[in-house]
């Protein structure tokens, strides 16, 4: 087998173990907050209450709870939501595909940005664009996606009226990704620019830092010293051999904006996965956080894992065995 491939199964392998404990840590803690999805200001009536706990195993002891969504689990069934009695992977199915747009997106936005400010801000080391560069990653990575959602919605759509607030202008589902009336850049920009201000800072600082150190080697004072235009100098020796430590931000960076979009979903009301996993930790859904935080963690790891097999891509010095 291929080392790369047998490398690839391998962490595969070891997202089993890790999906087990995070759904075993998520299940304990939830059951052993006070009180249950049921709990109300107004009591329901004994009989409904009971009816209830039946219906959705929460009659039975703990463990046996626990036994039984691990079963299911491995069999493909995350359970039913408690709130309209839904197939919880139906709503993930229905749901994920606007999360994923929004995360996508703003992934793209931070990498074009972020590597493109860092690299001119490196270029040009003490210059003005420079000061423009660091300055712009020491704002953008002191504010909180929250804080920056706010100001954008409050100058550009109260204010100034450009853009829509709440929604997403975005399809549904894949089969509208072609439709040219299935999109509403309006809706779009303010959420994808809240949600990639903060990455965007980050790669560009990582980016100075890492071309910066690239710059200062010998074998691109070597390529100078040669003649070679500084066009290839810094697009075929510089940003290549500056990829590694970006790369290995790019990962997390990703997984958390696929992942960790619910606050701009919740503050924009778009009708994302994030938000649903919002809604269902008020109205303590068990079922609905642990298939959400399952899902999630899924995500983070395939993440991982594709940044790992890109390092190869990246620099062909790297093996796996």
């Amino acid at each position: 087998m291929d080392p790369m491939a047998a490398y690839a199964l391998r962490r595969l392998l070891w997202a089993v173990p890790v999906l087990w404990a995070v759904a075993t840590i998520t299940f304990f803690l939830m059951h052993a907050v006070p009180g249950g999805p049921f709990t109300q200001d107004k009591a329901l009536p004994p009989a409904v209450n009971d009816a209830l706990n039946r219906r959705y195993h929460l009659d039975k002891p703990v463990w046996e709870q626990y036994g039984l969504y691990l079963w299911d689990s491995v069999h493909g069934d995350l359970g039913l939501s408690f709130q309209g009695d839904r197939s919880v992977t139906e709503i993930i199915r229905n749901t994920f595909f606007v999360t994923a747009q929004l995360g996508v997106l703003g992934f793209l936005v931070a990498v074009v940005i972020g590597m493109t400010l860092g690299t001119m801000s490196a270029l040009n080391h003490n210059g003005p664009l420079d000061y423009v560069g660091v300055a712009f990653s020491t704002i953008g990575a002191s504010v909180p996606s929250f804080i920056m959602g706010a100001f954008l919605v409050i100058f550009f759509a109260v204010d100034l009226g450009w853009f829509k607030t709440l929604g997403w202008g975005g399809p549904r589902h894949l089969t509208g990704l072609l439709d040219p009336f299935a999109w509403d850049w309006r809706r779009m920009v303010l959420p994808v620019v809240a949600i990639s201000t903060l990455p965007t800072a980050f790669i560009a600082r990582i980016t100075r830092a890492s071309v910066l150190e690239v710059l200062n080697q010998d074998y691109i004072r070597t390529a100078r010293a040669k003649g070679l235009a500084e066009v290839r100098v810094v697009l075929r020796h510089t940003i290549k051999n500056a990829m590694i430590p970006v790369l290995t931000l790019m990962g997390p960076i990703f997984a958390n904006l696929v992942a960790g979009s619910f606050i701009i979903e919740t503050m924009f009301s778009i009708p994302g996965l994030g938000r649903e996993l919002v809604n269902a930790v008020i109205r303590r859904d068990y079922a609905m956080i642990m298939g959400t935080t399952l899902f999630f963690t899924l995500i983070i790891t395939l993440a991982n894992l594709a940044v790992d097999l890109a390092y190869a891509v990246v620099d062909p010095r790297i093996r796996y065995r």
